[in-house]
C-alpha cells in the first residue's frame, strides 16, 4: 500500500480494447495509482495486450505475476485463463471457476479491489456483451469507491456499460472514443475521459 495511493481497475470485453487504448493514452506518467486490467480472452490465447498498452501511453504494462508487488504508474493485465485479484498490495492470480462464463472475469477483479482498497478504487467498465462487471461495480460503490462507465452511445457493444449503470445509477458515463462507433447503441454521448487531447493529463 505504500507505493501508490489508488487502484484504477478497468474491465472490457467485445469492443473494449479500442476504448482501453484510448484510456491508457490519456493517463499521465505520474498517475498515483496502479492500473489493473481484465479483458475477456480465450484460455488458450496468446495475449499481446500488454505490449499494445505499453505502446499506447506513458505507463509500462505487463501481464500480472502472482505475488508481484503492485506499484503506482504501472499497468497489470490479467493473463489468459487466470482471474486477477489483489490483496495486501500484491497481485494474485487464480484459476478458480469461471465467473459470468469468463476467466479472467471483471467481477472477480472489481470485488477483490473493493475488499482491499475500498474508497481508493475507481472501477471502469468498457464496451462488452452481457453483464460482467455489474455486480463488482456495485461492490466497489458499497466499499466507498467510484465507478465510471463508457457512454453507451460510445461503446461498440453497450451491454456491459448499460448493466453497470443499472447496478450503479450514480456511475459516471464518459466518452472514450475519438470517433463515433460503427454500431448504434441508442444512447447519447457522455463526457470525454481518458483518450483524446481534451482528456490528457486527467487526474483519477
Amino acid at each position: 500500500m505504500d507505493d501508490y495511493s489508488a487502484v484504477l481497475a478497468v474491465g472490457g470485453s467485445a469492443g473494449g480494447i479500442e476504448a482501453l487504448v484510448e484510456l491508457v493514452a490519456g493517463l499521465p506518467a505520474s498517475l498515483p495509482a496502479c492500473v489493473l486490467v481484465t479483458v475477456h480472452v480465450g484460455g488458450n490465447s496468446l495475449s499481446s495486450l500488454p505490449e499494445i498498452l505499453g505502446r499506447s501511453g506513458p505507463l509500462p504494462a505487463a501481464h500480472a505475476r502472482h505475488g508481484e508487488p503492485l506499484r503506482r504508474g504501472r499497468i497489470y493485465v490479467a493473463p489468459p485463463d487466470f482471474h486477477l485479484l489483489t490483496a495486501d498490495g500484491v497481485a494474485r492470480l487464480s484459476s478458480g471457476p469461471k465467473v459470468n462464463r469468463h476467466r479472467p472475469a471483471i467481477d472477480v477483479m472489481f470485488a477483490s479491489a473493493a475488499r482491499w482498497a475500498g474508497p481508493r478504487v475507481v472501477a471502469v467498465v468498457l464496451s462488452g456483451m452481457l453483464d460482467d462487471g455489474a455486480v463488482g461495480s456495485a461492490l466497489v460503490v458499497r466499499a466507498g469507491g467510484r465507478v465510471v462507465v463508457q457512454a453507451c452511445a460510445d461503446a461498440l457493444f453497450a451491454s456491459m456499460p448499460r448493466a453497470a449503470l443499472s447496478a450503479v445509477p450514480t456511475a459516471r458515463s464518459c466518452r472514450l472514443r475519438t470517433s463515433p462507433p460503427d454500431r448504434d447503441s441508442g444512447r447519447g454521448p457522455g463526457r470525454p475521459v481518458g483518450g483524446g487531447r481534451r482528456a490528457r493529463g486527467r487526474r483519477w
